[in-house]
């Protein structure tokens, strides 16, 4: 049994059906919120996956049986621009959100919510040095999501024009948000982790070295992620 947050989970799901298929053991995946599946894996994770470094070792803070040395980076993926589809604001670089009246949600844990995308936005905005560039950025903010998946619904339901997010949530929901690729100045990467521990069972160490193999891979790599 896998846990973690949402996002890399339609992929998790993917390889684990996969896996099931070639092996014949079942792979159950549950993601969202930690709050909806913190006490079943509390009592049954064998697996627990971080989005970004300091979601695992925010999740170890809470899941004492799992220990930082067994922490497994296994991907990586690069933060994007989503937009609405056929771009109609035409943004096609990060300073078109520098534009007075752009509306743009960004994820936040805001101290209180474990997710990837806390500073995201910071970083991006702050990654040359420019403070201007920040409080320029920040006026056009009009959702601080607590979450991907809440920035996802926000980015929708306020019809914003960006939202500064990982690849694989556009890449996943195609039909609702296009791509502008940051610059190679302006992008930033962080990882997929995994970690197990002693309970886990014993088919779990097969399922991990799946999970690093060149199948698992090919469908990671389908959605954004990359080694």
């Amino acid at each position: 049994t896998l846990y973690g947050a949402g996002g890399p989970h339609t992929a998790f799901i993917r390889v684990g059906k996969l896996f099931e298929k070639k092996s014949g053991v079942p792979v159950k995946v549950t993601f969202g919120p930690e709050r909806k599946w913190t006490e079943k894996a509390q009592r049954n994770a064998d697996i627990l996956w971080g989005t970004s470094e300091q979601s695992m070792t925010a999740f170890l803070e809470t899941y004492k049986e799992f220990k930082s040395k067994d922490v497994e980076p296994i991907y990586i993926r690069r933060a994007v621009i989503a937009v609405q589809k056929g771009n109609p604001k035409h943004i096609y670089r990060f300073n078109d959100l520098l534009k007075r009246g752009m509306k743009i949600v960004v994820t936040e844990g805001a101290g209180v919510y474990n997710t990837s995308g806390t500073g995201v936005w910071e970083d991006v905005a702050g990654r040359l040095g420019s403070l201007n560039d920040i409080k320029e950025f920040r006026r056009n903010i009009v959702s601080f999501a607590k979450g991907s998946g809440a920035g996802f619904r926000a980015f929708k339901g306020r019809k914003a024009d960006a939202w500064i997010t990982w690849i694989h949530w556009p890449l996943t929901h195609p039909n609702d948000a296009d791509v502008v690729e940051l610059s190679k100045q302006r992008v930033i990467y962080r990882d997929l982790s995994i970690v197990t521990n002693e309970k886990a069972d014993p088919a779990t160490a097969e399922f991990i070295k799946f999970l690093n193999g060149k199948e698992a891979y090919e469908i990671f790599r389908s959605e954004g992620w990359s080694k």
